[in-house]
């Protein structure tokens, strides 16, 4: 094995997805504690605390205590190099999770004991299930009361389409809580209110009862003992092959914010999570382990570090090794460009780094040069890795500076936040800007953004308009911007764009218009 499929092997890259306070966030930080990235974690939940989360920089989120942007943070653990991805649970921040979920190798699901399947983790979920990506599922809140952990077995496989197979079980739950039964290595963990990691391995199954008879109540100990025959005897085999193809999901049980079964998670994920898989692009399948340096730009962040006024493209590398002053060429341009100054995320700093191989995320210093999708290569006969995912705007207001002596700062700001792909621009043909977005906690974001990273303060203007449609043929955009009752309008690139108010005012065109071909996004064009 040379260096690079050695690198390679150690990679794990995974993005965390739940719905809003299933613990996600939460469950980042005890994992980056594990590693040794942060000694203490933050206080996520509380507005007053002096700490917040580590992975949440952005000052809006600090306040709120939610996350709305995509952090990406490397540790070591264990000779594993590990990639975490925490992203959005906020539904009006998907379009952010969904690029994201294009950069990792697998997905860890945090399910709230108590609430089961939401309807974010649905939507999420679909996108990994399309796209194969194996799935890890953490229910968390384990030392509250929450639902009977065989009615969440059933739920994931009703709702969400995937066979459950529980690594360890619960004994017991909320106040009755004592720790969890792993089933593979046939061992409790206990659950103590030091926080102390507990172990006790077992010679054989039947011990299991004999050790709980005085630990926990006789209800207590009939459910678990009747629950763990009910899955050996009918719930779904162990079976690996399934869970690399994303049709089997193992599950686990803990409590992120006691840090109770997190250990655990970890150890058994990295065994059981591929590392970084083969890609699809336009050149056919490419291996990780293929010389050839190349990557992808999944996100784009202005402002990172706002006394440095900086922007970070993250690039995803997918095969070769990665060197700091390397020339690469953009597929989209052709272009030769040095990436002089890569850094990789470690928690709540970043570090210059030389090298990074298969399944890193690093981030490249951007003048503007980057747009969210672009493949890199090593070769000057580049390929890219596809169009990432773009949803069509829902909401739309025209947007101005109070103050008309900011307007560079206004359209400096406008145009480096649309680059990110939060939000969408607009032009009126009388240069009145437009926003569109997919949920409307983006335009709160974009106007706090606005005076507090560009000291712009904004009039924001709601329109009643839900549906943006790209123009394919420029012609037929000059003729409906003749007709005045069509609000046709050209995004950041130049490119025609047509808002109606609703489905109804969008059917009622087409049936008028039949000839005027017009696209949900523009991709193509």
């Amino acid at each position: 094995m040379n260096k690079l499929q050695q690198e390679i092997s150690r990679r794990r890259t995974f993005a965390i997805i739940s719905h809003p306070d299933a613990g996600k966030t939460t469950l980042t930080e005890k994992l980056l504690v594990l590693g040794g990235a942060i000694r203490t974690a933050g206080a996520v939940k509380s507005r007053k605390a002096e700490k917040f989360a580590t992975s949440d920089w952005m000052e809006l989120e600090k306040k709120r205590g939610i996350s709305v942007t995509s952090s990406v943070m490397q540790f070591e653990y264990d000779d594993y190099k590990i990639n975490i991805l925490d992203t959005p649970g906020h539904q009006d921040f998907s379009e952010d999770t969904y690029r994201t979920l294009m950069a990792v190798d697998s997905v860890v699901m945090i399910i709230d004991a108590a609430k089961g399947v939401e309807p974010q983790t649905i939507k999420l979920f679909k996108v990994c299930r399309d796209r194969g990506i194996p799935i890890f599922t953490f229910i968390n809140k384990l030392d509250r009361d929450g639902r009977d952990p065989l009615e969440l077995f059933e739920e994931i496989e009703k709702v969400l389409g995937i066979e459950s197979y529980p690594i360890n079980y619960p004994i017991g739950m909320g106040r009755s809580f004592r720790g969890v039964y792993d089933r593979q290595e046939h061992k409790i963990e206990w659950y103590n209110e030091k926080r102390e990691r507990q172990v006790q391995k077992l010679d054989e199954v039947d011990e299991l009862s004999t050790i709980l008879k005085g630990q926990v109540d006789d209800y207590t100990l009939s459910q678990l003992e009747e629950n763990l025959m009910l899955l050996d005897e009918a719930g779904s085999t162990y079976d690996f092959e399934r869970i690399k193809a994303g049709k089997q999901t193992p599950v686990f049980f803990g409590s992120a914010i006691s840090s109770f079964g997190v250990p655990t998670f970890l150890e058994h994920y990295l065994k059981m999570a591929p590392g970084p898989q083969p890609r699809r692009s336009s050149a056919g399948i490419v291996q990780p382990d293929d010389p050839r340096f190349s990557g992808f730009v999944f996100k784009i962040q202005a402002n990172m570090n706002p006394s440095h006024r900086d922007r970070i493209a993250f690039l995803r590398i997918v095969s070769g090794k990665f060197e700091r002053g390397m020339n690469v060429y953009l597929d989209r341009t052709g272009k030769q460009l040095k990436l002089a100054q890569p850094q990789q995320f470690f928690a709540d700093s970043r570090e210059l780094i030389d090298d990074a191989y298969p399944g890193d995320i690093v981030g490249l210093y951007d003048t503007g040069f980057y747009q969210i999708g672009d493949a890199v290569c090593s070769e000057k006969e580049t390929f890219n890795f596809g169009a990432l995912p773009q949803f069509s705007p829902e909401h739309f207001a025209k947007v101005r500076a109070k103050d008309a002596m900011k307007q560079k700062h206004f359209l400096k700001g406008v145009s480096q936040l649309a680059q990110e792909g939060a939000i969408q621009v607009y032009k009126t043909p009388y240069e009145e800007t437009i926003l569109g977005v997919v949920g409307t906690l983006q335009f709160d974001v974009f106007v706090y953004r606005m005076e507090a990273e560009y000291g712009v303060k904004l009039d924001i203007e709601r329109m009643p308009h839900q549906v943006a449609k790209w123009i394919v043929s420029r012609d037929d955009a000059e003729a409906l911007r003749r007709n005045s009752n069509n609000l046709v309008v050209t995004d950041y690139k130049d490119r025609p764009v047509i808002i109606f108010e609703n489905d109804f005012s969008l059917r009622w065109f087409q049936q008028k218009h039949p000839e005027i071909e017009l696209r949900d996004s523009s991709h193509n064009l």
